[in-house]
Parts: structure tokens; C-alpha cells; sequence
């Protein structure tokens, strides 16, 4: 095999980057929601649509899978975009703002999809140069819809035979520009959200006696599963649990019969997220129980499992990634992210990697975050995110 030169990977996508970032504008003014995404498909298979591709798309959601084959033997790659956005409304003050009410991508995923087409026209331009195949998968529903599970489900790494190893990348606006980090290991921490719904009895606010008051219950079990992360975990178990809402009653005078918790827990190590899981439910009806109130625990959001990326294949992005942009522009992320990704679904069937690439833009003092109403991005580092797509495809299977 003759590989490109990492070198002429990273021009060839500097070449490409003004179609990149209109592309991601574009994107980026149109936002969809969870799996289907009928508007964003139909952009992706346009773009991919004049090149040397195999082509289908998903059955339960509007997901697209290309496939790039070299007719030699080889490794086969998955890389990885996911498309949907965020129900945000946006405050960027951007030309190509969303321009749907209440919608915004605020997490990149416009950026990662147009990387990765930007990836199949350059794999497809250095072809003569690439062994085995390349599966692009464009998937719906990142944010807690569990769309690279249901691909997975509608068989994606079975329908083009066995599939070696899998890469995908995250823009960080905190980070600087055109920086390449990531870990072997745990990369990202699970995710899972909890609704504990305590019942009580309700009564005149005048005559707390007579009823049952689940309001003070409810606040007793948030306190309760706070001492239960720190006295039940080690503390060097990474873990969080946050109650992000609490619900209960409509007026002063009136005790409620139900009070709502929703919470979310993240861990680095499913023996955790399995000890904090059982945890919720002990707590919750012990608590409950001692004060006559009943528990309900529902998961109204499908739970993500931890990210792990693959030690070997780590090693192989991060000195691929040395080999594009030089050892100063590539980074060992000390700890996990305690973010959740449903990369992860994929992380436990093939080995693979998730890194971030760094997009902090140059004229912003204090950059926002992913998943902030104001969160902006360098768009040039896109054409790293680009050229490292096609150098991991390009690479040695390992």
C-alpha cells in the first residue's frame, strides 16, 4: 500500500474547507430534532450523491450509510457523524443562525456531519491510495435517542461484512483550535435519566396532619442520595448524580399528592453506574417508605452506556493525528468527560476511539460551551477534523 502522505491529507482538506463550511452553515441555519431528520438527509445524500459511494438509509430512522470500497484487501473503517440538534433557542447573533424557533445545534453535530463529507470527498479523491473499505455513518438522534443503537439494530456492522475498527470526533470550542485530545479507556461517562415520582396524600395546606406530604420527603431523598454518592462510592470512583428538576404542587394552600425528582447519573465504569443505579431505587423507597409515602422510578430517556475507546487503536489516532498536525497539536486527555455519547453502543462491539478536536474561536474571550445557547466555534479546525478522518482510514489496520 501507498499511503498519502499525512501531510497532503491535511492541504487536501484546506482545499475543501470553504465547501466544509458552507456546508456546515447551511447545516447549521436548518436544524432537525431526534431521529428523523428528513431535511438534514436529504442535504447528506446531495453531497454525497456524486460520488463513488454505496448508498442506504435507515428504515426507523433517516440515518445514511455510505460506503467507500477499494476492491483490495484491507481493514474496514467506521467513521462516524451524528446530525441532530438541540431544542435550544439560539443566541449566537450569527449570520447563518437557526432559523427554526426553539432549535439550534449547539453541540457540533453540524460541524461533525460536514467533516465527514468532507472526509468522503477526500477519501474518494486519494482512493488509489486506500486498502479494504470505509463506512460512513451519518446517525440521527445523539441527543438521548440512541440513534447509532438502532442503526446498529438495522444491522450496520453486519450488511458489509466485519467491520475492524471505528473512529469518531467531537468539536470542543474549550479547547484551542485545531488540537487533537483523547484517552484510552473510559473516554465518556454513561448516562441515565430518572424520574422519582414519591406519592403521597394530599390535603389543606392548614391541616398537614390529615395528609401526607410528599414535598418535604422528595427534598429529604435529594439530600439522601447525596450522602449515598459519597459514603456508598469510592472516592476515586468518578460519579455524579444531579437533580435537574423538582416538581410538585400548583398553589401555597394545598398540599400535592405527588412530587416529581428528575435526575440524571453519570459514571465512568459500569460497576458504578450498576452500584448508583440500585442506590436510586433503595434510597428513594426507604426514604419514602419511612415518612407513608409510596415510589414510582421511571427512565424516560434511554441510558447510554460509558465510552470506552480502545487502548491499541488510541495509541494509533494519536500518532496518526501527530503524524498530520505535529506533536504539539495533538493532547492526552487526562480524565474523562463526564458527558455521555451513544458512540458508545458502537465502542462495545468494535474497537474504536472517540477524540475531541479542539475549535475555540480566536476572537471570543471566554468561549461557550457545547450545549450552550451562545456557543460558537473556529470553523477552520474543521479541515483537521477532515484530514484526520482520511488518515485513520488511510492507516495500516491495527
Amino acid at each position: 500500500m501507498t499511503n498519502a502522505p499525512h501531510h497532503s491529507l491535511l492541504e487536501g482538506a484546506e482545499a475543501l474547507l470553504g465547501d466544509v463550511i458552507s456546508l456546515r452553515r447551511r447545516l447549521h441555519a436548518h436544524p432537525e430534532l431526534g431521529l428523523h431528520l428528513p431535511a438534514t438527509q436529504s442535504t447528506v445524500l446531495e453531497e454525497l450523491a456524486n460520488l463513488p459511494l454505496t448508498i442506504s438509509t435507515g428504515s426507523r430512522t433517516t440515518s445514511v450509510t455510505a460506503v467507500l470500497d477499494s476492491g483490495r484487501p484491507g481493514p474496514t473503517t467506521l467513521l462516524r457523524a451524528d446530525m441532530d440538534a438541540l431544542p435550544l433557542t439560539e443566541r449566537t447573533g450569527l449570520p447563518y443562525a437557526s432559523t427554526v424557533e426553539g432549535v439550534m445545534h449547539a453541540c457540533g453535530h453540524d460541524a461533525h456531519t460536514a467533516m465527514l463529507i468532507g472526509a468522503a470527498r477526500l477519501l474518494t479523491a486519494t482512493r488509489d491510495a486506500l486498502d479494504g473499505r470505509v463506512i460512513f455513518m451519518f446517525q440521527p438522534g445523539e441527543e438521548g435517542a440512541g440513534g447509532a443503537k438502532i442503526m446498529l439494530e438495522e444491522g450496520l456492522l453486519q450488511r458489509f461484512g466485519p467491520v475492524d475498527r471505528a473512529f469518531a470526533l467531537h468539536v470542543m470550542p474549550l479547547l484551542p483550535s485545531g488540537v487533537i485530545a483523547a484517552r484510552p479507556g473510559p473516554t465518556m461517562a454513561s448516562v441515565d435519566t430518572l424520574d422519582v415520582v414519591v406519592t403521597g396524600q394530599g390535603g389543606h395546606s392548614s391541616m398537614p396532619h390529615t395528609a401526607v406530604d410528599p414535598v418535604p420527603v422528595a427534598c429529604e431523598i435529594v439530600m439522601a442520595l447525596q450522602s449515598m454518592m459519597t459514603r456508598r462510592l469510592s472516592a476515586f470512583e468518578p460519579a455524579v448524580l444531579t437533580v435537574g428538576s423538582v416538581r410538585a404542587g400548583s398553589t401555597a394552600n394545598v398540599i400535592p399528592s405527588t412530587a416529581t425528582l428528575r435526575l440524571t447519573v453519570r459514571a465512568v465504569s459500569e460497576e458504578a453506574r450498576t452500584a448508583i443505579l440500585e442506590g436510586v431505587d433503595r434510597v428513594s423507597r426507604n426514604v419514602a417508605a419511612a415518612h407513608l409515602c409510596g415510589v414510582e422510578i421511571d427512565t424516560p430517556d434511554m441510558g447510554y452506556p460509558v465510552t470506552v475507546s480502545d487502548p491499541r487503536l488510541t495509541e494509533h489516532v494519536l500518532e496518526t493525528a501527530a503524524s498530520v498536525l505535529g506533536d504539539s497539536r495533538v493532547a492526552r486527555m487526562p480524565t474523562p468527560v463526564l458527558a455521555g455519547e451513544d458512540w458508545s453502543f458502537v465502542l462495545q462491539q468494535v474497537p474504536g476511539c472517540l477524540a475531541a478536536l479542539g475549535a475555540a474561536p480566536s476572537d471570543v474571550a471566554e468561549p461557550a460551551s457545547i450545549h450552550s445557547d451562545e456557543m460558537v466555534m473556529d470553523e477552520t479546525a474543521m479541515a483537521v477534523g477532515v484530514a484526520l478522518h482520511a488518515a485513520v482510514a488511510l492507516s495500516p489496520g491495527h
